[in-house]
């Protein structure tokens, strides 16, 4: 289906299929554990936007069962031991499927308490949606039947990214890794290193950094100045992005950066004229597939009051993935059988406004189109307020982004 025909009401749809058969089905119950309070907030509050952008279409198009779904919100306050208290609260409330992004370590913990509670309720399974962990080991050695990784990953980040940077002839021969030291971090750095050697360039300083805790990044520029580095690869995100960017400005510093996060509001506005030229790899740009995206667009800041960025794209994209699933779903008398919706999403697929999207049955890994793309002035879409945006330099093809399985990935499925 095409995303204008898909974006368009179907509510008087809606009204007959829900009359006919809402008395059937208990209505299906989805909780988004996010982080929806304190610094890391802007990222979380973003996803909860897309989740109920979304959300509302499938809901318009006959929920799940002729029902319409219901949003449940737990605030996990941006950490592990907030994401583990919440998950078992929402599961406790009847929620079936739990969806999270903001943080691989908060996905690290929600994806072993979904598997664990899977274990001791064998036959009464809840389904865990990963929008926005991109940790290797998600899919890695934490892979299991229950886990859907509906955003790229550290390797898919870093290769797409560098690649497009080395074909734009603007990868330069010293790289700098800056990175924040937990699991996604590391998985930056490690890819960098890697595909560093196979694109023969040099990676000559890596620095870990705690998460969330640095208010000045000015020493850490000081870092990347004294190795004369012609560019910096980093995975940052949120505030550690916000700052590092704000650091970059303050000191004028003449270094190209290749991130994943870069669209995140805010970043633009705080470079300024120091962010022309720095490029991003990322699942989306209005300017590719030009007359899909801007219906895109405007539905998304009809609803939302903003134009889609960031995780947003994303987000809403794995969402389609979701409500596609749940087409071919029937309830039961218990509500939804987690086991029915693995299958259907493994064999679904969307088609969005980058191209199709769909999961890789082996490890759950979502399989999609990257877009690398230039901070530029003359973009068409522009961020915070500023002269600049994001121009298109290469669209690389979902099956030419995708990343091999990792060996790690023991998956044991059902039977």
């Amino acid at each position: 289906m095409g995303f204008q025909k898909f974006a368009r009401g179907t509510a008087a749809m809606a009204l007959v299929l829900g009359a006919a058969t809402a008395a059937q089905a208990e209505p299906l119950k989805i909780a988004l554990v996010e982080t929806l309070s304190g610094p890391q907030a802007s990222t979380g509050l973003l996803y909860r936007d897309a989740v109920k952008y979304q959300l509302s279409k499938i809901n318009e198009a006959g929920g799940f069962g002729g029902a319409p779904i219901e949003l449940l919100e737990f605030d996990n306050q941006g950490g592990p031991v907030g994401a583990a208290d919440r998950v078992r609260a929402a599961i406790s409330e009847g929620a079936d499927i739990i969806l999270q992004g903001s943080s691989s370590a908060v996905a690290g913990q929600v994806t072993e308490d979904v598997r664990k509670y899977n274990l001791r309720n064998a036959g009464n399974e809840v389904l865990y949606v990963n929008l926005g962990g991109e940790a290797m080991e998600l899919t890695g050695a934490k892979c299991h039947y229950y886990h859907f990784r509906t955003t790229p990953n550290a390797a898919i980040r870093v290769n797409t990214i560098m690649d497009g940077m080395q074909e734009a002839g603007v990868l330069g021969e010293r790289i700098y890794a800056m990175n924040q030291n937990y699991s996604w971090g590391i998985d930056v750095q490690d890819n960098t290193v890697e595909a560093a050697g196979r694109l023969g360039v040099e990676v000559v300083e890596t620095t870990l950094h705690d998460v969330n805790k640095i208010q000045d990044f000015s020493p850490y520029v000081q870092r990347i100045q004294a190795a004369d580095a012609d560019t910096v690869i980093t995975g940052n995100w949120s505030n550690d992005l916000l700052l590092l960017m704000k650091a970059t400005s303050g000191a004028g510093l003449d270094v190209r950066f290749g991130t994943a996060f870069l669209d995140q509001p805010g970043n633009i506005g705080n470079a300024g004229a120091v962010a022309e030229g720095h490029f991003l790899s990322t699942t989306f740009n209005p300017e590719v597939n030009p007359e899909e995206s801007a219906v895109f667009m405007e539905d998304y800041k009809a609803f939302t009051g903003h134009y889609p960025s960031y995780v947003e794209p994303t987000a809403v994209f794995g969402m389609m993935l979701l409500g596609e699933a749940l087409k071919s779903v029937e309830p039961t008398e218990d509500g939804l059988n987690a086991a029915d919706l693995a299958v259907a999403l493994e064999n679904a697929r969307v088609e969005t406004p980058m191209g199709p999207v769909y999961i890789r049955a082996e490890d759950h890994q979502i399989v999609q189109s990257m877009i690398v793309q230039e901070v530029s002035r003359d973009a068409k879409y522009k961020s915070d307020d500023t002269e600049f945006g994001f121009v298109p330099i290469k669209v690389i093809a979902a099956e030419d982004a995708e990343q091999p399985v990792q060996d790690s990935c023991k998956m044991k499925r059902p039977g």
